[in-house]
């Protein structure tokens, strides 16, 4: 059997070019949740963070993420994402709906903004009305959602896949 070395924390995998992926965050209840998504941001090589309310985000969470995401705070959604719209993104909400279409049979296009929920709420009834679409992952057990920030990751890594070069 043919032994190779592995390579512990090996350096990231270079993007072919920047990722057109925006992260557009409802406000969350909690700052630890608001900077895990700062870190997810980083690990994805996402580049821009919008998000509305009084949250946080903690530098000992986010680790250098904080450093080159860009984290932009607002105080609504609701012209972030016509202006979104209007710059060429296509606007996808990660919520449970009676039309959302199942993440494993979604297309993502390269320029989109993932909108994402508050933790409990999830995304308001004015929110899912500006959306172009909204993706759901299934869940097969109790409770009958994933965390906030658990779900995202994996919206997050199915975008990545398919574009894996940026």
């Amino acid at each position: 059997m043919a032994r190779f070395e592995h390579i512990r924390h090996k350096p990231p995998t270079p993007l072919a070019r920047p990722r057109e992926l925006v992260m557009v965050v409802s406000p969350m209840r909690s700052s630890v949740n608001l900077s895990r998504l700062v870190r997810l941001a980083g690990c994805a090589g996402i580049q821009r963070i919008l998000y509305a309310g009084q949250g946080r985000v903690d530098r000992t969470i986010a680790r250098n993420a904080a450093d080159i995401v860009a984290i932009e705070k607002h105080r609504s959604l609701l012209p972030l994402l016509a202006g979104l719209r209007s710059d060429g993104f296509r606007c996808v909400g990660l919520e449970q709906t009676t039309g959302s279409t199942v993440l494993y049979d979604y297309r993502f296009t390269r320029k989109t903004a993932l909108v994402i929920g508050s933790e409990r709420e999830g995304l308001s009834q004015e929110v899912l009305n500006l959306l172009d679409e909204v993706i759901e992952i299934p869940v097969y057990g109790q409770p009958a959602s994933y965390n906030v920030v658990t779900a995202t990751t994996m919206a997050v890594y199915e975008y990545c896949r398919q574009f894996p070069t940026g």
